[in-house]
């Protein structure tokens, strides 16, 4: 489910851009990664073809990324085609069996590209600004973090790009978040931030408030949170 989107304004990639220049490497432009930089589908239909093949549930094992319309397995059970019944009979199963994939090096390194998103990334370096990928992942998923950047023609963690990710799992995305503030104003002046989540946008827009704060409009966790004033709205890094 995505947040309601106050107002798409492609001009803020290159507002960001104009930033970058300005500041050169005393600038730094945040980014999420799930949602934001990163499709999460096809890491989504690769746990649920190997739930069909280890429950027999055939059509499960033909499952594609576009099953997934939001992060309701039972709704990409559904539209890879199994019955209602059958998705009572194996919903709880299904959910324990994806929660022991999903968060792991592993599945996360199948992920693709937002449209537009290397290309975003290459042209703020180019500009001059340094990276920070502010992530909900935790640490023992930096590898396959990585592994998709390498893959994906993203920037790489060393000079002038960041990747700063949850110490635990157990810890909350929206504590980690509002503590990552801290880290972040230590890099650089925060020129621009990218996020999908609305609790997490807002707190960054109350964070920085001279900064750009972009909504990505892919989707979100679902939870009831308008955007805040100023919050701007994207659905791609394709101007």
């Amino acid at each position: 489910m995505a947040a309601q989107i106050r107002k798409l304004d492609p001009t803020v990639l290159a507002r960001t851009l104009e930033r970058a220049r300005a500041s050169g490497d005393a600038g730094l432009v945040v980014f999420d990664l799930d949602s934001t930089l990163l499709d999460n589908r096809p890491r989504q239909a690769r746990i649920l073809r190997e739930l069909g093949l280890h429950t027999g549930l055939l059509p499960l094992a033909q499952a594609r990324p576009e099953h997934w319309e939001d992060w309701d397995i039972r709704h990409a059970m559904r539209n890879a085609g199994l019955a209602p019944a059958e998705i009572e009979a194996h919903a709880e199963e299904a959910k324990l069996f994806w929660r022991e994939r999903f968060f792991t090096s592993e599945y996360c390194a199948v992920d693709e590209a937002i449209s537009g998103a290397a290309r975003f990334l290459s042209e703020v370096r180019r500009a001059g600004a340094q990276v920070a990928y502010c992530t909900g992942r935790h640490e023992a998923m930096r590898a396959g973090s990585v592994a998709s950047f390498e893959r994906l023609g993203f920037p790489t963690p060393g000079a002038g790009v960041h990747l700063l990710m949850k110490p635990t799992f157990e810890l909350s995305d929206d504590d980690w978040k509002a503590t990552a503030y801290a880290e972040l104003r230590a890099i650089g002046t925060v020129l621009a931030v990218f996020d999908n989540e609305p609790t997490h946008v807002n707190g960054y827009r109350h964070a920085f408030p001279d900064a750009l704060v972009v909504h990505l409009a892919t989707d979100d966790s679902g939870r009831d949170v308008p955007l805040a004033d100023g919050v701007l709205s994207i659905k791609s890094f394709l101007a």
